[in-house]
Order: C-alpha cells, then structure tokens, then sequence
C-alpha cells in the first residue's frame, strides 16, 4: 500500500488555485491558417468562414489579431460546430500567390466566404470584439423571410428590390438553390418565400421566382430558367439585384473607389426621379459595353455638395453629370444633351482616349477646330479628383501602392 502524501499549507493553496485557473481560465479557439494546400477544402466546407489577409509588419494587422481572436471564441460557443462558421486567416508574405488570387491591396483585409465563394462585399465595420461577432450573427440569420399569406405582398416596400420566391415544399431542392443565392445577394435585395397552401395561387405552373422592381408602376419579371441550376438562377437574380446605375453613399463610397473604375456619376435632387430615369436609360442604350471600364452611380446633390462645389456647381446646378477618373473630375456639358445619340458614349471615350485630360491642358484638339481657325494652347487646371477621398484610410489600413509588393 502507497504511503499517503500530505501537502503542507502553502503547497495546498498553490494547487487549489492552479486547479482554479485551470478550470475557470476560457480555452482560446485557434485561428484556422490557411495556405495553398488546405484552403479550398476548408472554405468550400464552411457554411461562413471570415478571412483576415494581414501581414505581421503591419501594425494595423497586429491590432487586429487580438480581436478576431476574441470574437472567434464568442462565436464559437454560439456555433459549436467547426463547419457552421471557420474564423481563418492568411499570412500574405508567406502566400502571396493567395493574395493575389483575392486580389488584395491593403492590410489587414476581412472578407466573408460562403461555401467557398467569396462575397463582393468584405467586412469594413468597427473593429472590435462585439463588431465582429454582431456580424457573423446577421449573417448567420435567414436570408429570407416567409410569408404567412400573400397579402403581404401588397405591404412591401417597394423602394427596394424584391425577389419572391413559391414554392411547394421548403426542403426542395428548387429552395435549396434559391436560399443559397439570398444568402449571397441578400444586402441587394430582399428575399421572400411562401409555401404550400400559401403559395398555391402563385404556382399554377410549378415553382417559381418574381422579381418586383422598385415602384409600382414596373411589371414583375417572371424567372423561367432551371431553378435546380445555381448558376442560371444566381445570374438571373444579381442581374435583377445589382443595378446598371448605383447609389454612391458615404457608406458605400469606399467599396466602390476601391474597384478601381472611374465614376460616371449623376449629381440630382433626391426626388428628381425623371432626370435619374433619363440616365439610367441612357447608360442602358448607349453604355452596356462599357460597364467593366467604368461605374455608373447616381448622387444626391444636397450630400454630396463638396464635389459639386469641386466642379463649380451647386444644387441648385442639378441634373449634372461627370466624371470623376481618381485623378481628376470632368464635366459633362448640359444634361438635356444627354439623349443625343452618341453624346454620352463619346463622353466616356474621351475619358479613355485621354482627350479629356489633353483638352483641360491644352485647350481643343486641332482636329474639333474649323478649317483656317487659329489653335493655341488654353493653360488650364481641371478638378482633382473628389472621390478619391473616399478610398480606404491610411489611417486603418496599410495600402499597397503596387499590387507587386505582394
């Protein structure tokens, strides 16, 4: 028989208290690091998985690390199971080919992944414990809401765009894909479903989708592809979402410099709907072969009164058109031109041509002056840009001058 072993006080009080710690200190979670061998797998088998790119010799980067730490212990407890939500992260140093597939041009970057496939919109909110955790919960929540009757439809509101979809059963595949797709584009539209008995009257032909475009006055549009192919549904739909012409804001304003297109921008009073109708379907007519060159936005006048004030114009200006190229802005010449055909299109093949940029310099290109007419050049200085400004801060994070730093 073993000699039984006594424990002076001290040694006690020093064992209760290492026990104590042990069982009351909370276990970190680790952070999932990913690399070129494992990070299809781990994206593509996680429901929400939140990346940070970063790199260790950046100080905004090692501010960070702390609190995605902590807020991917917060989430875990909520979302014990590993697949449900992946907290990861990427060294950029060490894989470069990684950031440069994700097309990375600051430090540190958060962006949210869905069953692999990475959404346009990366997390650009406060940086903090709740912040981040506040986050993955919405975007955990149902991406859509069911309607108990289809009364309400006559209630929604019709300011924003809404995809409705009937269908007889919520565990079908058709649902399926059409939850998958509201999980992806649900911050550009609002998503609503009905089913069984509820959704009878609307399935006279099978399941199906609506699109109810903003106003009331615009007929709802019919999906008629395969609703068991993601892809055609997923198209279908953005297409619906994600408008030709958008909405700059100050809350949107840095996601949509850092896609690096120059704007065509409509500066109008927040109730001329006529003047925004005008160029929307302008841009449509005379510029959807443009649409990867540049962003065609729309402005109110009465927020964005400093860059009117940039281009010597005032509210009380509006409808104005321009260009803002992140070096400079240009001035379209009246509105009520923008209907002549071509005007418009030659407008942003000026831009690209760089005749714009030449003729604030130097005065008319010889070529615009009449026969026997005297040239000189006009020294001149156009506005510099005003939407620049908008572009991620130095101040939260470290930009990458060159994507070659990479």
């Amino acid at each position: 028989m073993n000699p039984a072993v006594f424990l002076s006080l001290p040694d006690l009080r020093c064992s209760l208290l290492l026990l104590v710690t042990w069982v009351f200190t909370p276990v970190t979670t680790e952070i999932t690091s990913l690399d070129t061998e494992n990070i299809d797998e781990i994206l593509n088998n996680a429901d929400v998985a939140l990346v940070n790119f970063y790199a260790d010799w950046c100080r905004f980067s090692q501010m960070l690390h702390p609190i995605f730490e902590e807020a991917s212990d917060v989430i875990k407890e909520e979302y014990p199971n590993r697949n449900q939500v992946v907290f990861a992260r990427v060294d950029c140093d060490q894989h470069s080919d990684i950031a440069q597939r994700y097309r990375i041009s600051k430090y540190p970057t958060l962006k949210l992944f869905r069953n692999g496939m990475m959404m346009k919109r990366e997390y650009r909110g406060q940086r903090s414990v709740k912040a981040l955790a506040d986050y993955i919960r919405q975007q955990k929540s149902d991406p859509v809401q069911e309607m108990q009757n289809l009364e309400e439809i006559t209630t929604l509101d019709r300011s924003k765009r809404n995809i409705i979809g009937f269908f007889e059963q919520k565990d079908s595949a058709n649902y399926k894909v059409f939850e998958r797709v509201a999980s992806i584009l649900h911050d550009d539209c609002v998503f609503l479903s009905a089913f069984g008995d509820v959704s009878k009257p609307e399935r006279y032909s099978g399941d199906n989708i609506i699109y109810k475009p903003p106003g009331r006055s615009a007929p709802d549009m019919v999906y008629l592809g395969s609703m068991t192919n993601f892809d055609l549904t997923y198209n279908w739909i953005q297409d619906k979402c994600v408008p030709l012409v958008r909405e700059i804001t100050f809350e949107n304003g840095e996601e949509l410099t850092e896609e690096g297109l120059p704007f065509l921008i409509l500066f109008h009073m927040k109730e001329d709907t006529e003047s925004l109708e005008i160029f929307q379907n302008e841009v449509a007519r005379q510029l959807i072969s443009e649409k990867g060159t540049i962003n065609f936005l729309h402005a109110d006048c009465d927020k964005f009164r400093h860059p009117l004030l940039h281009i010597q114009k005032t509210p009380a200006d509006c409808p104005v058109i321009a260009i803002d190229s992140f070096r400079h802005m240009y001035v379209f010449g009246d509105f009520k031109d923008v209907s002549v055909p071509g005007k418009l299109k030659q407008f942003v093949f000026d831009l690209h041509s760089g005749k714009l940029h030449r003729e604030f310099h130097h005065g008319p290109d010889p070529t615009d002056t009449a026969p026997g007419e005297q040239t000189q050049d006009v020294a001149s200085s156009p506005p510099e840009s005003s939407f620049q400004k908008l572009a991620p801060s130095e101040y939260r994070y470290t930009l990458l001058r060159d994507r070659d730093e990479l």
